[in-house]
């Protein structure tokens, strides 16, 4: 599978992409507002990596993990995950910090509703952020996302301080 937007390539992430996925997802500055992330070990990266391709060869996957390339360099990673028995999904994004504020997150996230509403029939998408992840907030709303709620208990990985939570979601057609 291939998905192709202007300037960027969604192809499925494995573990052929373990450098470049290993560089961003191992950036503690980078991911001080992801749940699961950093990673602190070369082994946290290549377990996930792993996972990931059990993903891509199940007969119905619920869990499309990408690898996003820009002129076939990996620069970042984005997931679309199925909701259990709804035509709802999470869309989730993450990029190294070289390529921030040049709009591929966003073209990012537009090219998986696509490929969620034409191949998935995906009717509902959501997404979630830190309360001071301004700029995955910012992302959400120019996909046309609309704010949900904003609510604690958000732990974001290797701290133990209770964060609050925005969630975002846009219905379609």
């Amino acid at each position: 599978m291939e998905l192709r937007t202007e300037r960027l390539t969604l192809v499925p992430l494995g573990s052929d992409h373990f450098e470049t996925t290993h560089r961003y997802a191992s950036d503690a500055e980078a991911n001080r507002y992801m749940l699961h992330l950093p990673n602190r070990t070369e082994k946290e990266t290549k377990d996930f990596l792993l996972y990931c391709e059990q993903c891509w060869i199940e007969e119905h996957p619920t869990d499309y993990e990408f690898a996003v390339l820009l002129d076939g360099e990996q620069i970042g990673g984005a997931n679309l995950c199925l909701e259990d028995g709804e035509k709802t999904a999470e869309l989730g994004w993450i990029l190294d910090r070289r390529y921030w504020g040049k709009g591929y997150a966003t073209e990012t996230a537009k090219e998986l509703m696509r490929f969620g509403r034409e191949e998935l029939g995906i009717r509902t998408f959501i997404a979630h952020c830190d309360a001071e992840n301004v700029k995955s907030e910012a992302v959400m709303k120019r996909v046309g996302m609309n704010f949900v709620s904003q609510y604690g208990g958000r732990k974001n990985h290797l701290s133990d301080e209770e964060r609050e939570e925005k969630e975002y979601r846009l219905d379609c057609k």
